[in-house]
């Protein structure tokens, strides 16, 4: 088990990339609405039926003198209000208005997965560079929609935006895992939330993981405790993903979660629901 502990540790580090001279990255939790009494055993599925929780709905803001990275984008699609008990809603976009950060200004949006509450966002900053991995965007252009395939939680309208936005130049396919994509900012694949899922390494004055849907709450991190994933057969890769995680992040703290509402009391607040997970060393 020491063997290959330290094993682990060698290849997250190698394969961590390494922060740009000159990148000094601010990263911010933005909350855009709330869903009351979400079933535990969707986001835990060894938890016991019957819990619920309120979980939180947030993106997330990875900013520097020069880019404004957006990594999961909401939802502002009506449709989908109706599905759940959505509460306190407002447009992503709205949201970060109060940070200063308008549509225009976004560079680039990193899209960890292709359920409709995290690439449901993405027509709203229409001048953004969308980073997917390759395998996520394949599956869900092509095989997730034809017969035996699995296209639960995956919004048409979103995938017909990606395609359109992919035909414009404006989409960059992400081949595999441990891949540099930004400066400072390194992509990781495994834990299999969806078909090709993918969570983020952001690396400065101290590493931070954020791992949206592949780790939903602190209780998945803390206690080893899988997130729902594509099949049950991935179970194992997902566990395996979150040790990762805090192997590249080098505490368990500097794991953030994907749903979690202590994340925006865990943080100091900088406006109305959007919290500052890492200042940077100019901020």
């Amino acid at each position: 088990m020491k063997i290959r502990r330290v094993l682990l540790i060698a290849f997250a580090l190698a394969g961590s990339g390494h922060p740009a001279r000159g990148q000094d990255y601010e990263i911010l939790a933005a909350r855009y609405a709330v869903i009351a009494g979400f079933p535990l055993r969707s986001l835990i599925p060894d938890a016991q039926s019957g819990e619920a929780l309120d979980i939180a709905m947030a993106i997330w803001v990875i900013r520097s003198d020069s880019r404004v990275i957006v990594f999961d984008s909401g939802f502002f699609r009506e449709e989908w209000l109706g599905r759940f008990n959505i509460q306190q809603y407002e447009r992503p976009d709205r949201v970060l208005a109060r940070i200063g950060v308008n549509p225009e200004d976004v560079t680039d949006i990193i899209v960890s997965h292709a359920h409709w509450d995290h690439m449901g966002g993405i027509a709203l900053f229409p001048r953004a560079t969308i980073w997917i991995q390759k395998q996520e965007f394949t599956y869900y252009t092509g095989e997730a929609w034809q017969e035996g395939g699995r296209s639960g939680g995956i919004d048409r309208a979103d995938i017909l935006h990606l395609v359109e936005r992919n035909t414009a130049g404006a989409v960059r396919l992400v081949d595999g895992d441990s891949v540099q994509i930004l400066p400072g900012i390194t992509v990781f694949t495994g834990a299999r939330h969806t078909y090709a899922s993918q969570y983020v390494l952001v690396e400065g004055p101290q590493r931070v993981v954020l791992a949206s849907d592949n780790a939903y709450l602190y209780r998945n991190i803390t206690e080893n405790r899988p997130s729902a994933t594509f099949s049950p057969e991935d179970i194992s890769r997902n566990l395996e993903a979150v040790r990762r995680m805090i192997l590249l992040a080098g505490d368990a703290s500097r794991v953030v979660p994907g749903h979690d509402a202590a994340v925006f009391e865990r943080f100091p607040t900088v406006a109305p629901g959007v919290v500052r997970i890492s200042a940077g060393q100019s901020r």
